[in-house]
């Protein structure tokens, strides 16, 4: 069970500055961790030689895989001067910080729209995406983007890359050799495809983490195990059965109900059948 454990992260997002998220870890057993820049505790500019060295040498030695994750109200998909530009720069500073950090990953998002400017909000996400693949890319570092949650119906902002239909056409479009994937599974399993159909339709080839909540279907949750009706021993299997070998990374709640989920989902690897007891 430790084997497969070890492959479940958290994902910290702006709870803690990157130093302390690494001792937590460290001190936890925890290998593969998520952090969000930008905000109190990791903005930008304090990101100096000192501390970024400071950083790699932390998470180098209690042998941490780092990743870093966008803001999703960032707007990928921006179009209004100005606000462009800065949306721009914000992306851009992820990966300028990325490797000198040593983190692995970025993961991004394809935007959101307002329901009347669909067509023009999308191709705009796409064209940035792709354009910071290439800078990304020429810097070695990999970029991930995550398939989002739908809204409700009447709903007037929308994320864009929710459902099977919408992630084709960023895939399609983006080079895989710079743009992976991050499978949010409980975005969907609010789907009608769930989270199988949604698998099924892409594969494991450009998967590169696999994001765990549980939820109850009907509206974005981000719920602990057990408190939704996601079937993580059916998700496992599906997934490690069609051949991933990556991490998994947990987002929901505190990060004392993340660690103890990491040990209840590393007890539903067993039971699935994919992990030793």
């Amino acid at each position: 069970m430790a084997g497969f454990r070890d492959r479940i992260g958290i994902d910290f997002g702006a709870r803690l500055p990157i130093e302390d998220a690494v001792a937590w870890s460290a001190a936890s057993g925890v290998r593969v961790i998520d952090v969000r820049l930008g905000d109190t505790g990791n903005v930008f500019a304090s990101f100096d030689a000192t501390r970024i060295a400071g950083v790699r040498r932390s998470t180098e030695a209690a042998s941490i895989q780092l990743g870093l994750h966008t803001l999703s109200a960032v707007n990928s998909a921006e179009t209004a001067p100005f606000l462009s530009e800065a949306v721009d720069e914000y992306l851009r500073r992820y990966i300028d910080l990325a490797g000198p950090l040593g983190a692995g990953w970025i993961v991004m998002h394809g935007g959101f729209h307002f329901t009347g400017d669909y067509e023009r909000r999308m191709a705009k996400g796409i064209e940035r995406l792709q354009w910071l693949g290439d800078y990304a890319r020429s810097r070695g570092v990999r970029l991930l983007l995550e398939n989002m949650n739908p809204e409700p119906a009447d709903a007037e902002v929308r994320y864009l890359a929710c459902d099977v239909e919408e992630c084709r056409q960023y895939f399609d479009r983006l080079d895989a050799a710079a743009i992976g994937w991050t499978f949010t599974a409980n975005h969907a399993h609010m789907l009608p495809v769930g989270i199988a159909g949604f698998f099924e339709a892409f594969g494991p080839a450009r998967l590169e983490e696999v994001r765990l909540a549980d939820n109850r279907g009907g509206k974005e949750e981000h719920l602990k195990p057990g408190d939704g009706t996601v079937d993580f021993e059916a998700t496992f299997a599906l997934i490690e059965g069609a051949g991933y070998g990556g991490h998994y990374m947990l987002a929901y709640g505190t990060i004392e109900e993340m660690r103890e989920g990491r040990e209840e989902l590393a007890a539903r690897a067993v039971r699935a059948g994919i992990a030793a007891a």
